[in-house]
């Protein structure tokens, strides 16, 4: 793996409100990290525009609103994702068949492969443990559960899931190497665990055959985030040696 190549891998989790943020981290990372995290705090603070001002500093985006909804309503706002044109976009797998399917034909419609994002299925958070799941009624493990809803996912069309970096074996397993796997909860060997449950080390993420890595708190509240962005990227090549 070269280090472009790992650069690539990460993901900034741009946990900002206000747009003079967005453009400080944009500006900062854009060579240092393959994309950046818009999430619900950030769009709903600033829209569109946010997308709109990382992509004019250089920056691809992964807008992450996790939608889940009636399958109508999840196809039309994963089509005005495409048109924002950013590179990723989610879902909730326990939306079910029809609204992931619903919004992979939609998308299929009116876009070629090449041109709409690639769109991701949640499965089980990453914040989440047996203790969440049975609180909500479901009874299997946490494994089991991620792999069940991967296996819908790829059924129904999607492209790939986030999990975490501890199910992407079993993701690999079930749904083969061309399915794309997102992982939040990855945490440098520098970092704090902060409110992440099930984590592990970049290296170790790669190595278990993640696409790619969302790491926020490790870089934006280092002392140098560029030098900690440098920092995971060494991780993950050392991984490889």
């Amino acid at each position: 793996m070269t280090r472009e190549e790992a650069v690539k891998k990460i993901i900034f989790a741009m946990d900002v409100k206000e747009l003079s943020d967005v453009q400080l981290w944009s500006e900062l990372l854009a060579s240092h990290v393959g994309m950046f995290k818009v999430g619900k705090q950030l769009y709903t603070a600033c829209g569109p525009t946010a997308v709109q001002m990382i992509q004019k500093c250089g920056g691809e985006v992964f807008l992450d609103l996790k939608y889940h909804d009636i399958p109508n309503t999840v196809a039309m706002a994963s089509l005005e994702a495409a048109h924002l044109g950013v590179k990723l976009c989610d879902l909730h797998a326990m939306g079910g068949y029809e609204m992931m399917n619903t919004t992979m034909e939609t998308l299929d419609k009116k876009f070629s492969v090449a041109e709409r994002p690639r769109v991701l299925a949640i499965t089980v958070l990453t914040s989440s443990n047996e203790e969440t799941l049975r609180s909500i009624g479901v009874q299997i493990s946490v494994h089991e559960m991620v792999v069940k809803l991967a296996k819908l996912a790829q059924k129904a069309g999607v492209d790939g899931v986030v999990a975490s970096p501890q199910e992407v074996g079993l993701i690999r397993e079930a749904c083969g190497k061309d399915f794309l796997v997102v992982t939040p909860g990855v945490r440098p060997s520098f970092a704090s665990v902060d409110d992440q449950k099930r984590i592990m080390t970049p290296a170790d993420a790669v190595k278990s055959g993640a696409d790619y890595l969302v790491i926020g708190r490790p870089i934006a509240a280092a002392d140098n985030p560029v030098s900690a962005a440098e920092a995971i990227v060494d991780e993950i090549l050392a991984g490889q040696a």
